[in-house]
């Protein structure tokens, strides 16, 4: 019985924190993520290759990945189908591109005529690609809409470039210790 108590009180005072002085950190930081994570994260987004068509600058790049988020955004809202997922999704689309047009709204006046020209072609090439599912029927517009399968993880990252005014080269997966 002793022994029982004895036990008892020890998992007691192991399972209980000691009180601490002053404030007690319970985040991380704003994003949830620490620099060097970022920084491996940036660093295989900027690897991977982009898809056909995809701008490597990162101003047109951002502009085009905005346009692709508008065109799905606006093709969910033709869906009279449309249910919890669908509205979910629809309403994370349009966070996702105000945070692209915010980053290119910040950068536009450092960039070039020529890289705001470029970006301009293409966000409208981006768009185009949504044109021909508009006068589809509405299985074929949802199906559509379900299978987007999103934007490549360097758009974030170019975003959050942009938005920072980061001019140095995003680090190499060698960098993160990948190779």
């Amino acid at each position: 019985m002793i022994s029982s108590l004895v036990f008892a009180a020890a998992l007691t005072a192991t399972a209980m924190p000691a009180p601490q002085d002053g404030p007690i950190v319970t985040a991380g930081p704003a994003s949830g993520e620490t620099a060097e994570a970022q920084r491996f994260r940036e660093a295989v987004a900027y690897a991977n290759p982009l898809p056909r068509g995809a701008p490597e600058q990162d101003y047109p790049l951002v502009a085009w990945c905005e346009a692709l988020v508008n065109g799905h955004v606006a093709l969910g809202e033709t869906l009279t189908t449309a249910d919890d997922l669908d509205r979910d999704i629809i309403r994370l689309g349009r966070l996702e591109a105000a945070d692209f047009r915010d980053a290119l709204d910040v950068a536009a006046s450092r960039q070039s005529a020529a890289s705001r020209a470029a970006a301009a072609a293409a966000a409208a090439e981006a768009t185009a690609k949504w044109v021909p599912l508009k006068d589809q029927d509405e299985a074929v517009r949802s199906q559509a809409f379900g299978l987007f399968f999103g934007l490549p993880g360097r758009c974030e990252h170019a975003a959050r470039r942009l938005r920072d005014n980061i001019t140095t080269a995003p680090a190499t997966p060698a960098q993160v210790g990948l190779e």
